[in-house]
Order: C-alpha cells, then sequence, then structure tokens
C-alpha cells in the first residue's frame, strides 16, 4: 500500500473489491500514516477497536478506513466527549443514525476526531484534547468545528472523513485545509436516534473529503428518512454520485464578498473569488457581481447567535446530567455563551428562529435570477492556532462576571463582541445556508502565496445538491486539487 494516499474513497474501495489488495492492509496503512502524522497535527482524539467490514452490493465502501467526528456522531460503548471534559468517560449508549450508516456502508471505523468544545467554535482548540493543526502550516488552525477531520483527510490518514455542519462547519475547515466540503440541504440526512434537529434543524451531518465523488457517494449512503425523521426529504430520482460528471448548464452565479461583520475581507479571500470566477467564466458560466448582499447578514448574525448561546445552555446542562459534571468540566468560553443563552429572554429566541423565514425570502428572491452565490469560504486564510485567545484581564473579567452569576450584565462589556469576533469574524459567510436550510459547499481552488488554502463558497436553491455537485466536478476537472498535498 506505498500508494494508499494517492486513492480517494472510491478508489480505495474498487481496489479492494477486485481483490488487489485486502481490507487489512488499508487499515494498516491508514494506521501507519495516523502513527507518522497525527503527533504532529492533533486530529485523531480516540482509537476505536473497528468491527469487520460489512460486505456486500449494499456496502460500497467496503474495507475503506475512516474516522467520525467526536461530536453527535456516537458509536454504542464509546464515549462522544464533543470535545469536553464534562463527557470525557460517558459512552453513548446507542450508535448515531448517520455512523450506522457508515457502518452498513462497509466503512472500518477506527478513530474520532477533534473537535471544539460542542462544536461552538470556527476553530478546533478544546482544552480536552488540545489544538488540531493544520497540515498545511502546523501553526495555523484547521478550522472548526470538524477541525480534526479535515486535518486527518489533508495529512492523508483517510481520504474522506465523518463531518458535521452548524454554522460552517464542514465548509469552513474544508476551505481551510484545501479539501471540499458540501453541506446539505436541510433534512436530506437525518439524525438520530437520540438527536432530532441539533440547532434546532440548522446543523446536519456530513463528510470533508479529497474528491467531489466521494461526498456524491457518501451523500447516497447519508440521505433518507428514518421512523423518527421529521421530514420526508425530496430524493433525486438517481443517485448523487451519478451527478458527478454531468453537465451542469451554463449558470448564472451573482457573486459577494461583503460582510457587515467584517467589512474588509482578507485580499487572499478576494483573490480566491476572482480566481473562481476566471475559471467559471472559463467554463462559460454567467458571472455576475452583486452591488450588496443578498441578505442581511448583521440581522442574520444575530439571529444566529441567540440561538447557538441558547443551545450551548441546553448543550451544558444535558452534559451534566449525563456526566454529574459542575462547572469545572467546562471551558470559561463555553459558561460565557451558555450564561447568555441563559439570559435570552424566550421572545428573543422565538423571534430569532422566526426570523429565518426573512433570510429565506431574501435568498429566494436572489435564486428567482440566480443559480447560485459565489462568496469567500472564510474571510481571512487560516487563522495561527491561539489567535482568538482572550486576555488575561478579560479572561479574570468574564470569571468574575459569572462567579457573581450577573449574567445581564454581560451584554453591555466588551465580552459579547469578543465571543462575536471569535465565532464569526474570520467566518462571516457560513451561516445563511444553515438558517435557511439551503445547500452549499467550499471548493479549493486558491492557496495563498504563502501556501494556505482558502476556499470559495457555493450557496444554492432547496434541493439544489445535485447542482452544486454538478458544478463542484467542473472545477475538479478544470482545476485539479486532489494531488495538491501538504508536506508533513
Amino acid at each position: 500500500m506505498d500508494g494508499y494516499q494517492t486513492y480517494d474513497a472510491t478508489g480505495l474501495a474498487e481496489l479492494i473489491r477486485s481483490g488487489e489488495v485486502k481490507p487489512d492492509e488499508v487499515l494498516q496503512a491508514a494506521k501507519q500514516r495516523a502513527a507518522e502524522v497525527n503527533p504532529k497535527i492533533n486530529a485523531i482524539v480516540a482509537d476505536i477497536d473497528p468491527a469487520p467490514a460489512v460486505e456486500g452490493p449494499d456496502a460500497p465502501f467496503s474495507g475503506v478506513p475512516f474516522l467520525i467526528k467526536d461530536l453527535h456522531q456516537d458509536l454504542a460503548g464509546y464515549p462522544t466527549s464533543s470535545g469536553s471534559r464534562s463527557l470525557a468517560k460517558v459512552p453513548a449508549a446507542e450508535t448515531a443514525t448517520v455512523v450506522q450508516r457508515w457502518l452498513d456502508a462497509g466503512l472500518v471505523i477506527f478513530g474520532k476526531t477533534n473537535t471544539p468544545e460542542f462544536g461552538a467554535k470556527g476553530v478546533t482548540e478544546p482544552v480536552l484534547f488540545g489544538p488540531a493543526r493544520n497540515p498545511w502550516n502546523t501553526e495555523h488552525t484547521p478550522g472548526g468545528s470538524s477541525g480534526g477531520a479535515a486535518a486527518a483527510v489533508a495529512a492523508g490518514i483517510v481520504p474522506c472523513a465523518g463531518a458535521s455542519d452548524g454554522g460552517g462547519s464542514i465548509r469552513i475547515p474544508a476551505s481551510a485545509c484545501g479539501l471540499f466540503g458540501l453541506k446539505a440541504s436541510r433534512g436530506l440526512i437525518p439524525s438520530g436516534p437520540v438527536h432530532g434537529e441539533p440547532l434546532g434543524g440548522t446543523a446536519t451531518d456530513g463528510v470533508i473529503s479529497r474528491s467531489v465523488r466521494d461526498s456524491a457517494a457518501m451523500l447516497d449512503v447519508l440521505t433518507g428518512p428514518t421512523p423518527v425523521s421529521p421530514y420526508l426529504p425530496a430524493n433525486p430520482p438517481g443517485s448523487y454520485a451519478d451527478e458527478v460528471g454531468r453537465d451542469p448548464g451554463r449558470l448564472r452565479i451573482g457573486v459577494c464578498t461583503d460582510s457587515s461583520i467584517n467589512p474588509t475581507p482578507h485580499p487572499e479571500a478576494l483573490a480566491a473569488v476572482t480566481a473562481a470566477a476566471t475559471v467559471l467564466t472559463e467554463l462559460g458560466h454567467d458571472v455576475v457581481e452583486l452591488a450588496r448582499a443578498p441578505h442581511d447578514d448583521t440581522a442574520l448574525a444575530k439571529d444566529f447567535l441567540t440561538s447557538w448561546f441558547v443551545y450551548c445552555a441546553f448543550s451544558v446542562d444535558e452534559a451534566k446530567a449525563a456526566s454529574g459534571s459542575d462547572d469545572s468540566g467546562f471551558e470559561l468560553d463555553t459558561r460565557l455563551m451558555a450564561s447568555l443563552g441563559r439570559a435570552t429572554n424566550p421572545v428573543e429566541l422565538t423571534r430569532a428562529i422566526e426570523h429565518r423565514h426573512e433570510h429565506v425570502r431574501r435568498l429566494a428572491e436572489f435564486h428567482e435570477s440566480h443559480d447560485l452565490l459565489l462568496t469567500p469560504t472564510t474571510a481571512t486564510p487560516p487563522p495561527r492556532i491561539g489567535a482568538f485567545d482572550i486576555s488575561p484581564v478579560l479572561r479574570l473579567a468574564q470569571q468574575a462576571l459569572l462567579t457573581a452569576r450577573a449574567a445581564s450584565l454581560l451584554r453591555h462589556t466588551p465580552i459579547v463582541d469578543q465571543l462575536i469576533t471569535e465565532n464569526l469574524g474570520w467566518v462571516p459567510y457560513t451561516q445563511l445556508a444553515n438558517l435557511t436550510g439551503r445547500p452549499a459547499m467550499s471548493v479549493p481552488l486558491h492557496w495563498t502565496p504563502d501556501g494556505l488554502p482558502i476556499g470559495v463558497q457555493f450557496v444554492g436553491r432547496l434541493g439544489a445538491d445535485g447542482q452544486l455537485l454538478r458544478l463542484a466536478a467542473q472545477l475538479e476537472q478544470a482545476r485539479p486539487w486532489a494531488d495538491r498535498r501538504p508536506v508533513l
């Protein structure tokens, strides 16, 4: 298996199916690569004793090594820490629906990947495990919250890994690590059996991959309702894998780099969009620069964070109930966000949820005349590890306010601005697709002069997952990225 890293998951499955290699040889190659590079990137934070791979015609990835995210992707008998010290030793009672579907597809799960506490940040630097590092430059973040998954794929440990996205957590790490990441339309991929609709339906599971065809085939593995699903998704007549290679047609694509949260995107973020616009034009698409964003991103950010803080409070309370932990089991930033959530008036929360429809309407109006929205995936290249650490003075102030249980005062301090900057300042573009439930993808078409990746994001109409995959495959062929790998 000297050529292990040159294959995507689909290619490995074909090798195994043909008998050219054995599943245990492929798994050994993955583990060997993990032993070589994981000490440098801290992507894998827990080992799993893999079960024998499911075989047969309904197991398209039989024998292919795989990693799951240590957040919501439960495997019975193993802890799902969610990046929190409070849950580090609490085993999951049931296997999550998506994990079972990966197992049924024949994937061999041998580890869990690093994530920030409760997935609450766009960087992966939990106190429990320490920071995950970007294989392109280990002084920089691989993004979050699926940072460990992206780092593992970029480093060649696995060709594809489990991820999830509640505010950009597939697309942000894909951008930071030079990979492909698709967030599916709302309701397409079921949660369960324990979790119904994480983060009020704005979050979904998925994968981060090196190739478009892997993401498409994995979407086929994951889609379809269960008896406890809240929705009956409208799947395409064929498979998503069949969309790869089909002509996307001539698309009208609106370009927007505006953001009130970060009014001055980094020049490399703008360069990434320019590079994407160039190749799109070469491919015959109509690229139109928008005078302004099709939605109110200031209002959207407020609505997103209002729900996020309340969900953080819920997550902390659930973790306390499951583990018996007190406040010492949680990071200070998490406790602050949870405190803000508890201080949120129920009417404020309801208003934030109801406002989602306004964002849907604005985006739908845009899609009446445009097929896709193109933005940078992130407003800056991947920041350095520790870039969002709070100063000791402000940290003491936070601790004092928490000790005094003065949550209502938090809204009138620099702490809230710090949290907004920390959570959304470098990633202001991705939450739109989550709140509206629209599909979106990050495509790796640009690297900075320093060798750091930065992707571009496309947002489609509800149910346009196939269209996004068709375009992604066309871009992949025009500007191949799979053979571009970091040196570790």
